[in-house]
């Protein structure tokens, strides 16, 4: 079926499978492998993107709900530069495998777009949808306060 979209601004046509998701298709058929394919179950954030500027998890979307819909991605935050929660989390040290990574961003910016000001307790409850087995969370928690003094 012949699925139209914009992505990250982009007019797109895909012909994908009823059955697909829209992680699938972001990844095998557009190719952008930012969204990450960890769980399948919508349990790990890892594939998180907006949608009609909700976010949600890729894996969890049937491509025929996008059809005429606005989706973007963790490649649709930068220009030629990484956007400013990106570049707060390498300067925070909140990486390790990178395999959360995608997903925390996402959420990050999501929050620093409602509440540019957010406490602890606030980012935290914003991240509670992405799972990272690699920290502790406060180098992610850090990272976010820091790019909350570029992006306000």
């Amino acid at each position: 079926m012949l699925i139209r979209t914009v992505v990250n601004g982009v007019p797109q046509e895909v012909e994908a499978e009823p059955g697909a998701t829209l992680l699938s298709v972001l990844r095998d058929d557009l190719g952008l492998a930012g969204s990450k394919n960890a769980c399948e179950q919508g349990e790990c954030g890892s594939c998180s993107v907006w949608l009609d500027g909700s976010v949600v998890c890729a894996c969890l979307v049937p491509v025929v709900q996008v059809d005429g819909r606005d989706i973007r991605t963790v490649e649709g935050l930068g220009d030629e530069r990484l956007h400013a929660v990106q570049e707060a989390f390498l300067d925070a040290g909140a990486v390790q495998c990178g395999f959360c990574t995608p997903g925390l961003v996402v959420a990050a910016v999501d929050l620093l777009e409602r509440d540019p000001h957010p406490d602890d307790g606030t980012i935290r409850e914003a991240l509670a949808g992405n799972l990272c087995r690699c920290t502790g969370y406060q180098k992610i928690v850090d990272a976010v306060h820091l790019a909350a003094e570029v992006v306000s």
